[in-house]
């Protein structure tokens, strides 16, 4: 008799432990989420006219930090791991990877090393500009953690998911992609500056604003998917890895571009002339009548 209660145990014990594990990995996306925000903000630090490439090495790690935040919740989501620890952990690390790091290198890229050349400082407009972009951030995460169901101001197709406001990882994506784009060559002019300042503005505006922008949480990975998606995925994939900056570009102006379509074509259905009334019921005459 010992002996079943022994195997019982060991199988009890191997399933705590396979569960335990279950659990760490979700955590461990999210460390390297911040680990790869902490890169670009060292990378960033190191950034000069003649050593560009640490710029470009911060959009990129950034980039990786996007696809860790990515998988970290659908990881915990596949293998039914969620909790509380697992959430804030989460934010504490968006806030890191694409709040400090990507305003950091807002104003480092964007505006640190600008030519003024005796007009008014756009460098100290820089500094104003990207923390008003890190606390659009924070706040942008704040009202995600305690808001429930939300709906955003202009909604969208039932049936589909939408965030409210721009996330912070696409902002922060924003940033990226206009560093990686430029090959991590930072801005030298003022009027640069000022165009750079209104990105960096519009894109906070995005993060804290109701408008809806798609979330491709309704895409589930572990159903079936044609095989047309198959090659279209791969697809895309080789031309990030072969032509990096103009694709995430172009996907950065399309996201973007997407949010501004669906809010401005909201607001012109609303304000359309109403439709007509419907048209009064159709009564028999009285010669009809039985």
């Amino acid at each position: 008799m010992p002996f079943p209660m022994r195997r019982r145990e060991d199988q009890i014990l191997r399933a705590r432990r396979r569960r335990r594990g279950l659990f760490i990995l979700p955590s461990l996306f999210t460390a390297f989420n911040i680990a790869a925000g902490y890169y670009a903000m060292s990378q960033t630090l190191q950034g000069a006219l003649n050593e560009s490439w640490h710029f470009d090495n911060a959009a990129k790690a950034i980039g990786f930090a996007v696809v860790f935040d990515g998988l970290d919740g659908r990881i915990a989501r596949m293998t039914n791991t969620t909790s509380d620890f697992g959430r804030e952990l989460d934010s504490l690390a968006d806030v890191i990877a694409f709040g400090v790091a990507p305003a950091l290198l807002a104003w480092m890229w964007g505006f640190r090393l600008l030519d003024v050349g005796g007009r008014f400082n756009v460098g100290q407009l820089g500094l104003i500009f990207t923390f008003c972009f890190l606390m659009a951030g924070a706040a942008r995460l704040a009202r995600f953690n305690i808001q429930k169901n939300p709906e955003p101001s202009n909604p969208g197709r039932p049936g589909r998911k939408y965030f409210v406001g721009m996330p912070i990882p696409a902002g922060a994506g924003v940033v990226c992609a206009v560093v990686h784009f430029a090959d991590g060559r930072p801005l030298q002019y003022w009027w640069e500056g000022v165009g750079w300042g209104a990105v960096i503005l519009a894109t906070a505006f995005l993060m804290v604003s109701t408008w809806r922008f798609y979330s491709f949480k309704d895409i589930d990975l572990r159903s079936r998917h044609p095989f047309q998606f198959i090659v279209l995925f791969g697809g895309l994939i080789a031309l990030i890895w072969y032509f990096s900056e103009y694709v995430l570009f172009g996907l950065a102006v399309v996201y973007v571009g997407s949010g501004l379509v669906a809010r401005f074509s909201y607001a012109v259905r609303r304000r359309g002339p109403p439709p007509p009334p419907p048209p009064p019921p159709a009564y028999p005459a009285a010669s009809e009548l039985p």
